[in-house]
């Protein structure tokens, strides 16, 4: 398994040099906008380089909204970022799964990811493989409760949808981390991508706020315990200044 961090998005290369890296996963566009991604400064450099590069899509992205005016950008969106994570040798785009409102019945946004899979396979699929990651918080999330993301698979899994499986996010959700990874596996029969953090609020909070590896509420050990169920690329999404500490943690907790 190869290990990295979520980096800076002018200079993903530099970075990782930084952090001794092996993994970079950086935004191609403001991740608060709904704008297409422009070429990338270190196009030539990543692909010529040894990294296992990741995209994230922008947070503005909902494909599970019943509202047109999210919905249908959020698609185009991640088509034209899949797109743009291609052009950087990307392994695939991670996008959280979404979520509807308070009074609406999470079936429809099940059925939404699905008309998106599907209509894009009519275009000739997706430039990367799309990672659906679970998501900290909210009642109608379609990624928050693994039974919710159950179902959501069952819609999407047999258009080979990936699955990114975050800790933090978990824990902050109320799935304990022991055994998550059978539990996961279960579900999706696959986990392309570990996004690896710790947390700094208590479990089952819904809050999405991410800690160092040592410093965080998770326990270290459940973390690296996690990693080495997975068997997947791993990138740390924890705050910069200790990023190439977690990184040199977890390789010599797993003794590489």
């Amino acid at each position: 398994m190869s290990i990295g961090a979520h980096v800076r998005d002018d200079d993903p290369v530099g970075a990782a040099r930084e952090r001794d890296a092996e993994v970079v996963q950086f935004f191609l566009a403001d991740p608060q906008s709904f704008k297409a991604p422009k070429p990338h400064p270190q196009t030539e450099q990543l692909l010529a380089s040894d990294l296992t590069v990741f995209v994230h899509s922008p947070y503005r992205v909902n494909i599970a909204s019943t509202n047109n005016r999210i919905r249908i950008p959020s698609r185009k969106l991640v088509v034209q970022h899949a797109e743009g994570a291609a052009t950087v040798g990307a392994k695939g785009l991670v996008v959280h799964g979404g979520h509807l409102g308070a009074d609406e019945d999470p079936a429809i946004g099940i059925d939404n990811w699905r008309k998106f899979f599907e209509r894009q396979q009519a275009d000739g699929g997706f430039a990367v493989p799309i990672l659906i990651e679970n998501t900290a918080g909210g009642d109608n999330a379609m990624a928050r409760r693994f039974d919710t993301l159950a179902r959501l698979w069952d819609a999407v899994g047999e258009f080979g949808a990936g699955f990114c499986l975050d800790t933090c996010h978990a824990f902050a959700a109320g799935e304990d981390l022991i055994g998550i990874v059978d539990r996961v596996m279960e579900i999706t029969g696959r986990i392309d991508l570990v996004h690896l953090n710790s947390s700094r609020d208590e479990f089952g909070s819904t809050r999405d706020r991410h800690d160092n590896i040592r410093t965080g509420t998770i326990d270290a050990k459940q973390l690296v315990d996690v990693v080495a169920a997975a068997g997947a690329p791993v990138v740390v999404e924890t705050p910069a200044d200790g990023q190439a500490e977690d990184i040199a943690f977890l390789r010599d907790a797993l003794g590489r």
